[in-house]
C-alpha cells in the first residue's frame, strides 16, 4: 500500500474514532445528570468520572449490560439509565463474596427503586448467563479480589464466564487499582490492588482482544504502595481502565 493511501486510512480511522466518541459523550452526560440517582452517588462523581467511563464503554441504548460485582449500585444505576427501558442491566453479586459476608446483608436491591424495571439482580451466579447475549460486562475495583480469593482459578473462571456471556463484538472492561509490576498474591491481599500486566496476560489467554484502554483514572503521584483504603489516597489511587474485546 503506498503511504499516502495509508496516512488517509489512518486519518479515516481516527476521524470515526473521535465521531464514536462524541456521540458517546450526550447519552453519557444525559446518564449522570439523572435525577433520581442518589446523593451518595452524585458525591462520587469527581472521583469516579462516570460520564467518562459510560463513554469508554460504549453504552448504547437497548443494550445489555452485566455489572458484575455491582456492589452498592453506582454503576447499576448509570447504566440502567443509559440503555433504557428497552434495554437490560443483570447487577451480579458472586458467590465468593457471600461466602464472605458470612450472612451479613446485602445493600437494598437496585430493582427496587423507581424507574430500575430493567435492572435484574443475579446472586450467587455460578456463571455471568442471561437470557440474551450481553453487548458489555464491567467490573470495577474488584479484579484483585476475585484474584486473591479465588486465585488464578478464580479470574480464570471469571473470564471465561464473561467471554461465554458476550455476544461477537461485545466488550469486557476490567477498571481497577493498580499495583506495582509483579505485585504477587500476598500484596494483593494486603494492598487491594493488582499488576495490570497480569490482568492483560489472563483476559487475553480466555481469547479476547485488547481494543482500547482510558487514562481517565491514572494518578501518576499514586506510588501504588499504599494500601487503597489509606487515608490520603482513598479514591485517589492510580486505576487502569481495559477495554476488551470478543472476536
Amino acid at each position: 500500500m503506498k503511504l499516502p493511501l495509508l496516512l488517509l486510512l489512518l486519518r479515516l480511522l481516527l476521524s470515526l474514532g473521535s465521531a464514536h466518541a462524541a456521540g458517546q459523550a450526550p447519552l453519557a452526560a444525559a446518564a449522570v445528570a439523572d435525577a433520581t440517582r442518589p446523593d451518595a452517588d452524585r458525591a462520587r462523581d469527581a472521583d469516579r468520572k462516570p460520564a467518562d467511563m459510560l463513554a469508554f464503554a460504549r453504552v448504547q441504548p437497548g443494550q445489555t449490560v452485566i455489572d458484575y460485582f455491582a456492589g452498592r449500585g453506582y454503576f447499576t444505576r448509570l447504566f440502567s439509565t443509559a440503555v433504557g427501558p428497552q434495554g437490560a442491566v443483570y447487577a451480579v453479586t458472586p458467590q465468593l463474596l457471600l461466602d464472605r459476608l458470612q450472612g451479613k446483608p446485602l445493600p437494598p436491591p437496585v430493582s427496587a427503586e423507581p424507574g430500575r424495571a430493567n435492572v435484574h439482580e443475579t446472586v450467587g451466579a455460578a456463571s455471568l448467563n442471561v437470557p440474551a447475549r450481553a453487548d458489555l460486562v464491567w467490573t470495577s475495583q474488584n479484579y484483585h479480589d476475585i484474584r486473591i480469593w479465588g486465585g488464578a482459578a478464580g479470574t480464570a473462571e471469571l473470564n471465561k464466564a464473561a467471554y461465554a456471556a458476550l455476544k461477537p463484538g461485545g466488550y469486557y472492561i476490567v477498571l481497577d487499582h493498580a499495583g506495582v509490576a509483579g505485585l504477587d498474591e500476598a500484596g494483593m491481599a494486603a494492598l487491594h490492588r493488582i499488576d495490570e500486566a497480569l490482568v492483560r496476560r489472563e483476559v487475553l489467554a480466555a481469547g479476547f482482544v485488547l481494543d482500547g484502554e482510558s487514562q481517565a483514572l491514572r494518578n501518576p503521584q499514586d506510588e501504588r504502595t499504599a494500601r487503597v483504603f489509606e487515608t490520603g489516597i482513598r479514591a485517589h489511587t492510580d486505576q487502569f481502565i481495559l477495554r476488551f474485546r470478543k472476536p
